[in-house]
């Protein structure tokens, strides 16, 4: 634990977090320098945990120090088997916000805006394309479902989304497919949720989409990757300069980021608790 601003600022230096004399703070941070711990973790990290005893799981994940949840769709609903009311409540007695959740866009899509609402969250994301093919056509036509889902969730006072994986940086026709989203969708309609993990597996580097996308990337999934299999692991220990992606915080307009892990060393709460740490020791928890 850092207890003073001098000791900060060295050991943010030598974690490569200084730049051109100043601090490169997160958004998120308060104009005095003081973090505000807001570290969100994707429930499908703890999947199978959430399934057995989703009550539990969320006790040991506000212990950890987790803050911030975003649920996914499963087996037992896009709950993981609490209702949305109910997961609303448990949440806020543990001092967890429920921030978003990834669902599909099928038959049940009104029920999961519907859901979403209930459950008080301000976001709402699209987990993968609502059609399939690696085209042009069919990327345009998914932007023009996007922004009619978006539409729908404004309704409700809900932000809607999309989170990638790597297919959507391949190309057709010269085209990156993950562009066409971004220039056939509005802003204010359709928020991008970046898996930073996938891009940088994919070889391609984040900071390009802040600098040509500013402000359309208000969500992060938090990822280190294993670049040469393909695997996510604990933070620090992939090929995902962490202090980096935050020096872009703000151009990218982050306003919330969840830890996610898919594969483990250990368990997946031992995982979750050894991410965290890893978060804790650079200062942004």
């Amino acid at each position: 634990m850092i207890t003073s601003n001098s000791k900060r600022r060295s050991f943010l230096k030598s974690m490569g977090l200084l730049a051109a004399g100043s601090v490169a703070f997160p958004t998120w941070l308060k104009a005095e320098g003081k973090i505000s711990k807001k570290v969100g973790i994707q429930l499908y990290s703890v999947r199978k945990e959430m399934l057995a005893d989703a009550v539990g799981t969320l006790k040991m994940l506000a212990k950890i120090g987790y803050t911030e949840i975003e649920s996914a769709k499963s087996e037992k609903g896009n709950y993981y088997g609490l209702k949305p009311r109910e997961i609303k409540n448990i949440c806020g007695d543990l001092g967890i916000k429920l921030i978003s959740g990834h669902v599909q866009i099928d038959a049940n899509w009104q029920k999961s805006i519907d859901e979403a609402a209930e459950a008080g969250q301000p976001y709402l994301i699209c987990s993968v394309l609502p059609s399939n093919g690696q085209t042009v056509e069919n990327y345009k036509r998914s932007a023009a479902i996007f922004l009619k889902a978006g539409e729908d969730c404004k309704k409700v006072n809900i932000a809607f989304g999309y989170h990638n994986h790597s297919s959507e940086f391949e190309k057709d026709n010269g085209q990156t497919l993950y562009d066409l989203l971004l220039d056939h969708t509005d802003p204010e309609l359709v928020k991008m949720e970046m898996d930073l993990g996938w891009v940088i597996a994919s070889n391609v580097d984040p900071q390009y989409y802040f600098d040509k996308y500013p402000g359309r990337f208000p969500l992060w999934h938090l990822k280190d990757m294993d670049k040469k299999i393909k695997r996510s692991t604990e933070f620090g220990k992939g090929d995902v300069n962490i202090p980096d992606l935050f020096k872009n915080a703000k151009k990218s307009g982050l306003k919330h980021f969840f830890v996610e892990q898919e594969e483990y060393t250990n368990t997946a709460l031992e995982s979750a608790k050894y991410d965290f740490e890893y978060l804790k020791k650079l200062g942004y928890a």
